[in-house]
Parts: C-alpha cells; sequence; structure tokens
C-alpha cells in the first residue's frame, strides 16, 4: 500500500502565548514546536499498516524551513520519505487554500490511502482533511480508531457519540481523518533518527503549485481568555447545598 499521511507543525502544549502585533495571531518567536497530536496517531496507523502489508509511507507538510525538522521526526520514526510544500506565508490560506496546496503536491503520487489527523491542536477546524478528499474526489470517513485491508479495500472503525461506534468498509483509493488515543506512539529510535538524514526529503514551492492564496474564510482577531473570579454562597442545610453545588460543577463548571 502506498500511503500518505498529512501532519501538521503546531505550537508545544505548554507554550506560552502571546498575541502578536497584528492581533490575528499568536506570536511565534522563541516558541516551541511539535507535531499535532492526532496528525501522529495517523502517522502510527499508517505505519502499522505498512508493517502488516507491506507498501510505502510518505508524509506531507506545508509551511516554513522549520516543518523539515518535523517531517524529519516522522522519519526518523518510519516514514519512507517526504514531501514539504515550503510557504512562509501558510497563514495566509484558509482550510481550502492548505488542502488545494496539498491535492496539487500529491495528485501525481496515486496513493491508496491518505490519512489526516482529526483536527489540529492549534486551529482546530478539523476541516483540511475532508476537504483535499473532495478535491481528489475519492471517498473518506473521519474519527477513524482502527483500519483494516480487505480484499476488496479497507475496513475502518469509527467513534460515534455516546459510546457507540460504527463499522464500515471502504474501496481505496480512500481518506481517513483518524483520531487520537487508539494506539501507542512510538518514539523514534537513534538508528531511526540516523536513517532519516538520508530519506528523501523533496520540497516544493507553494507558489508553484498555482494555488489561489485569497481565503474565503478570514480571521478577523484572536484574544487571550480572560480570567475571571467570583464568589458564590450557597444557602440552606448541608444536605441542600451539597445538591446545589454538585449542580453546578455539572451544569456550570462542567468537571463532573
Amino acid at each position: 500500500m502506498k500511503i500518505i499521511v498529512a501532519i501538521k507543525q503546531v505550537p508545544e502544549r505548554d507554550a506560552r502565548i502571546r498575541i502578536d502585533s497584528s492581533g490575528k495571531w499568536i506570536a511565534l518567536d522563541d516558541i516551541e514546536f511539535r507535531m499535532n497530536e492526532s496528525d501522529a496517531y495517523a502517522l502510527e496507523e499508517a505505519l502499522l499498516l505498512r508493517e502488516a502489508h507491506g507498501g510505502e509511507v510518505i508524509v506531507l507538510s506545508a509551511g516554513p524551513e522549520r516543518v523539515g525538522q518535523t517531517i524529519r521526526e516522522a522519519l526518523a520514526k518510519g516514514a519512507d520519505r517526504g514531501i514539504h510544500i515550503l510557504s512562509d506565508s501558510l497563514a495566509s490560506y484558509d482550510a481550502l487554500g492548505v488542502a488545494r496546496l496539498m491535492a496539487a503536491a500529491i495528485r501525481d503520487e496515486a496513493a491508496d490511502l491518505i490519512l489526516t489527523g482529526l483536527q489540529s491542536d492549534d486551529l482546530g477546524l478539523g476541516q483540511t482533511g475532508v476537504i483535499l478528499a473532495e478535491l481528489l474526489a475519492i471517498p473518506h470517513s473521519s474519527l477513524i480508531l482502527k483500519i483494516e485491508k480487505t480484499d476488496t479495500g479497507i475496513r475502518v472503525l469509527r467513534e460515534l457519540e455516546d459510546g457507540w461506534f460504527q463499522q464500515i468498509e471502504m474501496p481505496t483509493p480512500a481518506l481517513l481523518t483518524i483520531q487520537s488515543g487508539n494506539t501507542r506512539l512510538r518514539y523514534a529510535t537513534l538508528m531511526g533518527i540516523k536513517k532519516a538524514k538520508t530519506k528523501e526529503l523533496r520540497s516544493v514551492e507553494a507558489a508553484s503549485l498555482g494555488v489561489d492564496a485569497v481565503p474565503s474564510v478570514t480571521l478577523d482577531s484572536v484574544a487571550l481568555p480572560s480570567r475571571q473570579k467570583s464568589t458564590q454562597m450557597l444557602t440552606g442545610s448541608p444536605a441542600e447545598a451539597a445538591a446545589k453545588l454538585v449542580e453546578k460543577l455539572q451544569q456550570e463548571v462542567r468537571v463532573l
């Protein structure tokens, strides 16, 4: 199987966030970056499929030069080669624009399967993968926990709401967006890190792909959440006060 995995480089979860001077995004100076979590699970699913059935795993990512580090991390974990869509202005593209860039970069690969994470940890739109499937005119499914190869294509396990699951049989080529947490992620070994330095990493300039960067959706501004303190006195008997406290924890704080 030839499997393409789309990954995104995102800020570390524990990074100290500041809004940049434009007020439209966060300041990226002095921030550490890492692979998007659900994309890491997509990569793991691809590697498991290759180990079981053979084939090739290709990693695809878009962004500035620093994104190459995240692609190399995926190569160190076992991916066979990488494609880097170079762009210092990726923020000017919306989900449709990014999907168009990816479609243009991989259309000639003729992959059997394309995997993406369910959503990104920074924007959380959950749109790029399914838009990419539509652009490539292939079937897709989301919230995937497990993939099995069959004689006619693939069988997937989807997570639904309220603890329900769904099994679907699909033809290939197909695109799947992967849910986090169903497998154990592997670490890059020392040998894998050494091999990654010699694996193919092809760079493609975004401008050469002929995709219009004018977005159909724009982000006007971002803001850090405001911190507020509030004190409420619960009256009544101890039993009544306890019942009110439980209700507030469930309905307002949503921790129960």
